[in-house]
C-alpha cells in the first residue's frame, strides 16, 4: 500500500497539547509501517475553520467534535480510540478507506 503523494491530516482536540500530541504521534507511526508519506498537524477545536484552509488536510481526525461548517467539507473521524488503543485498528482502516488508500 502507498499513496503517491504525502497525505495531510489535522488532529484537532481541546488544547491541541497531551491528547492531539498522542494521536498524532500514533496517526504517524501507523502510516510510516505502512510506508505512506504523511504530514500531520495539529490544532485547538475552535481553530479547526482557519486550519483547513491553510494546511489543507485530506482528512481530519478529532477528539472533540468539530461542526461540518469549520471541516468545511473535509471528512472527519472519531480520534478516541487512538486515545484508549480500543478500536484503534479499525479508526486506522477507516482512515485509509476514506484517503481511498484502501478497498472496502
Amino acid at each position: 500500500m502507498s499513496a503517491k503523494r504525502e497525505i495531510r491530516i489535522l488532529v484537532a482536540c481541546g488544547t491541541a497539547i497531551a491528547t492531539a500530541t498522542l494521536v498524532a504521534t500514533k496517526i504517524e507511526d501507523w502510516f510510516r509501517k505502512m510506508n505512506i508519506p504523511i504530514s500531520v498537524a495539529r490544532c485547538k477545536t475552535f481553530e479547526v475553520g482557519g486550519k483547513v484552509q491553510v494546511f489543507k488536510p485530506d482528512l481530519i481526525v478529532a477528539n472533540t467534535p468539530v461542526s461540518e461548517r469549520d471541516a468545511k467539507g473535509i471528512p472527519i473521524v472519531n480520534g478516541f480510540p487512538f486515545i484508549t488503543g480500543i478500536g484503534e485498528e479499525e479508526a486506522v482502516n477507516q482512515i485509509l478507506k476514506l484517503l481511498g488508500l484502501k478497498k472496502e
